[in-house]
């Protein structure tokens, strides 16, 4: 045993990835300790003071979208199965449209700190902010889990002795620190911080395939129209991986997850509070095309590195080695030995950690702001710095709630097929109610709490009766959207026409004015 390492029961290159994670750890936490010198009062800890820049919101949007899902779930996918997992990355790219032109400018001037500013604007605040309140805790949840369960693949992978239910522990432990002490500001610096490296990695990765293959695309692609893997009976199967079919045997599966996908990030309440960060709503439109450009690019690289696993290592490999979630980190391993392998888990871990931190001050802003405050206690603090203080208690709940669903669910389930469904949840709840509030003037609080609530049900019971839920499934579809979708639309519709509330045309009117004009909107706070 070498005495003079400080991890002697750790090989060698596992000390260079601990070493690395050790890094970032201690560079965040700085960060986190500066921005918690920054994150008194309310608007610091939950808005950063609105001070951020168009640039660094787009990155650190980016940082908060490109999750473990992105990098670790879709590499995946693609390597095991080809074209089909490649949809995923086409529709999260794409799925930023709807937020570019339906929601970012409307929501930034009319809100203050979450999604159900804009819903109590002109509706009966309390049963509407309880319902978003409700959604949103939901949806954050779900897609946490998945990023716990992306850490804990990881690091159990990366440093022997370690089990996955300590990786999970660990990660939810770091995320409550960062939302805890730093708020919203540290939040942010750390979802800038990963962007960076991750597009970096990307970039090195993507090149170091292409070099393989004489950056000759043609060359790349016919490597993939003969992947040879090992099938459940034993028996070496052959497989073109640019035919679509190998996921989504039945064409209504990918309608329905392109569905979830193009209309649920407008829906995910991590996304909606960075608008809030920044001064006016043209910097929150200038910070989506600048999250868009740098996600596209991403999202392309993700063509190289998860069909460049598939060609460079092929299917068995990557299930031997860690499973799905680990093609990305086996591709750096192959390309560029054990240094690469080191950096790019280091990166993955810097995604899970920067993503599992928005969301959970995503989730106890939603708690603290519209639960606590505006439904239990009619809009006021009971006493000054209440409203944070809620919202800290509430991030070490979710913290543990996470962390205890993750180790129950297990390292085996899929990333990628965990954060599809949260987006599900978030387009069949709270995409509805927001834009009927915000478009239609006849929209009214019954149809808010109704679209709400049947869209978050439908989508969850329609999950548990799916096919990756039960042997004999009653819903035929892996991802919900397709049905719980329109049924929060149609229930959002049918709540309204069949209520006898009369809206007030006056405070539509008001919406309107400040939405599109960001007069009344709430200001950057002073130095």
């Amino acid at each position: 045993m070498n005495t003079a390492c400080p991890f002697p029961l750790i090989a060698a290159g596992s000390q260079t990835s601990l070493w690395m994670f050790l890094a970032f750890v201690a560079a965040t936490l700085v960060i986190t300790w500066y921005s918690a010198r920054k994150s008194s009062g309310a608007s610091a800890y939950f808005a950063a003071g609105r001070r951020i820049t168009g640039w660094q919101n787009g990155l650190a949007v980016a940082g908060d979208y490109m999750s473990a899902a992105s990098f670790l779930g879709i590499a995946g996918m693609i390597a095991m199965n080809g074209y089909d997992g490649f949809m995923y990355s086409v529709g999260f790219l794409v799925a930023y449209l709807t937020v570019l032109f339906i929601v970012a400018e409307p929501l930034r001037n009319a809100g203050k700190y979450t999604m159900a500013d804009v819903l109590a604007y002109r509706l009966k605040p309390r049963p509407v902010r309880a319902a978003a309140s409700l959604s949103t805790l939901t949806v954050s949840i779900f897609y946490m889990i998945a990023q716990m369960v992306g850490a804990g693949v990881l690091v159990r992978q990366l440093i022997p002795g370690v089990s996955y239910e300590v990786a999970v522990i660990g990660v939810g432990v770091l995320m409550v620190v960062y939302v805890v002490f730093g708020g919203m500001l540290a939040t942010t610096w750390v979802q800038i911080i990963k962007a960076v490296l991750l597009m970096g990695g990307s970039i090195l990765l993507s090149v170091l395939v292409l070099q393989r293959f004489h950056f000759n695309l043609a060359e790349f692609f016919s490597s993939l129209t003969a992947i040879s893997s090992t099938a459940a009976d034993g028996q070496t199967v052959t497989r073109n991986f640019l035919t679509p079919g190998l996921i989504f045997k039945n064409p209504w599966d990918q309608i329905s997850l392109g569905m979830a996908l193009l209309l649920g990030t407008a829906g995910l309440p991590h996304i909606l509070i960075r608008f809030y960060t920044v001064p006016d709503a043209k910097t929150a439109r200038a910070s989506v095309v600048w999250a868009m450009l740098i996600i596209g690019l991403f999202y392309i690289m993700t063509t190289f590195f998860g069909f460049g696993a598939a060609a460079l290592l092929g299917p068995d490999h990557i299930a031997a080695n860690g499973g799905t979630n680990m093609a990305a980190p086996e591709l750096a391993r192959f390309l560029g030995g054990e240094i690469f392998f080191a950096f790019i888990c280091a990166v993955a871990f810097a995604t899970i950690l920067a993503v599992v931190a928005g969301l959970t001050i995503s989730a106890s802003t939603s708690f603290a702001h519209d639960f606590f405050v505006n439904v239990i206690h009619h809009g006021r603090e009971q006493k000054p710095g209440e409203e944070v203080r809620v919202a800290r208690i509430t991030a070490f709940i979710v913290g543990a709630l996470s962390i205890v669903i993750a180790i129950v669910l297990g390292p085996s389930v899929n990333v990628a097929f965990l954060v599809g469904l949260a987006f599900a949840v978030a387009a069949s709840a709270n995409l509805p109610a927001m834009v009927f509030s915000l478009y239609w003037k006849r929209f009214n609080t019954a149809g808010a709490v109704t679209g709400l609530l049947v869209g978050l049900t439908s989508s969850i019971v329609l999950i548990l009766v799916s096919p990756d839920f039960m042997k004999d499934p009653l819903f035929p579809l892996k991802n919900p959207a397709l049905a719980s979708v329109p049924l929060g639309f149609l229930a959002a519709w049918l709540g309204t026409v069949l209520s006898k509330e009369v809206p007030s045309g006056e405070k539509f009117t008001e919406l309107q004015v400040r939405a599109n004009t960001g007069l009344g909107a709430e200001k950057a706070s002073a130095h």
